[in-house]
């Protein structure tokens, strides 16, 4: 392989990776916790845009116990998104570890 071919193909990549970023960006993974009291929402990126508490686990006697939940429910979404865009580099990538992704 040429080295013109090469740097074309990398190009190709790169381009495919960048709408693949921009993808992971608009979509929304959920993450449940404490039977379904606390929901969090993180972008395929790994931001978080939604934490949602049903009002039954807010107890102003144990705090402790609700802001475990919503780390949890963080971690969780947080996680799930890295995963999902783990996935979908891989599949651009051929599973080729590619540093910051």
């Amino acid at each position: 392989m040429n080295i013109a071919k090469m740097m074309k193909e990398a190009q190709r990549m790169q381009e495919r990776m960048a709408e693949t970023q921009n993808e992971l960006a608009a979509r929304t993974i959920e993450a449940t916790v404490g039977g379904g009291k606390i929901k969090v929402a993180a972008t395929g990126a790994g931001d978080i845009v939604s934490i949602k508490i049903a009002p039954e686990v807010v107890d102003p006697q144990d705090v402790e116990f609700l802001e475990d939940l919503v780390l949890t429910g963080v971690r969780q979404a947080l996680e799930d998104a890295k995963a999902l865009a783990g996935a979908e580099m891989g599949k651009l990538t051929g599973g080729l570890k590619i540093p910051g992704f």
